[in-house]
């Protein structure tokens, strides 16, 4: 039925555990795997009084952020490879993670997007939401939520 999964990661531990299951239902659907991780924006400085001034540069940040995520898309890609399932990356920079893994959904084909729920219930949740809420409401792509 599915044949492309998109797999967003953060490199958490519930988003590792996501990874290892969709990338299980992966083999047993003969499905291919993109895993996929929303890089943050260098944050704004906001100065006043008492504020800390952080020495990195936008280019720094940059640099660090591309890092960590090679470091997480390689251990995701890992996984796969180890069970013989087809899987490639992406990332890609954006401060809106949830519109980052809608668009990479579309950009890459996927028919599933297969994502961890981080949990929050109550007024964290309603309050905070969550990426995972967002990515339900707003895609047009089918998405199977991992608890």
């Amino acid at each position: 039925m599915f044949k492309h999964f998109l797999v967003p990661t953060d490199g958490s531990a519930l988003s590792e555990s996501t990874v290892a299951r969709a990338v299980s239902f992966a083999k047993e659907a003969g499905a291919r795997v993109t895993f996929f991780y929303s890089q943050p924006d260098f944050p704004m400085p906001i100065y006043g009084e008492g504020a800390l001034i952080d020495p990195t540069t936008p280019e720094q940040f940059a640099k660090a952020a591309a890092a960590e995520a090679e470091q997480i898309l390689q251990r995701a890609k890992a996984v796969a490879d180890a069970e013989g399932v087809a899987a490639d990356t992406d990332t890609v920079v954006n401060e809106i993670p949830y519109e980052a893994i809608i668009d990479a959904a579309d950009r890459h084909g996927c028919d599933l997007i297969f994502m961890a729920s981080h949990g929050r219930r109550g007024i964290a949740g309603l309050l905070l939401g969550s990426e995972t809420q967002k990515v339900l409401t707003h895609s047009k792509t089918p998405v199977l939520v991992y608890r």
